[in-house]
């Protein structure tokens, strides 16, 4: 089961990593990271229901019982990240 629950003691923190991780690449480079890092995560993870889950719950086609815990939370909106080179 996905849990969509809070879980982590710092998002900021991890976004602002995230970000760094794409600072100076192009914008092909950032994409192929961004993939790399779905599928290293996605093998962490290593449950193909969880997974499907997640993929459905992205593209904001929520299942029954997700649909109760993201009520009243906002559209996820992707941000992409700045490519600059430096």
């Amino acid at each position: 089961m996905l849990n969509t629950q809070p879980n982590m003691a710092s998002y900021d923190d991890y976004y602002e990593e995230l970000i760094t991780a794409h600072q100076g690449l192009e914008t092909e480079e950032s994409h192929a990271m961004n993939a790399r890092l779905v599928l290293l995560l996605s093998n962490h993870i290593g449950d193909l229901g969880v997974l499907q889950d997640a993929l459905r719950i992205a593209r904001g086609k929520p299942g029954a019982t997700e649909s109760t815990s993201l009520a009243g939370r906002g559209t996820i909106t992707p941000v992409a990240p700045s490519h600059t080179t430096a």
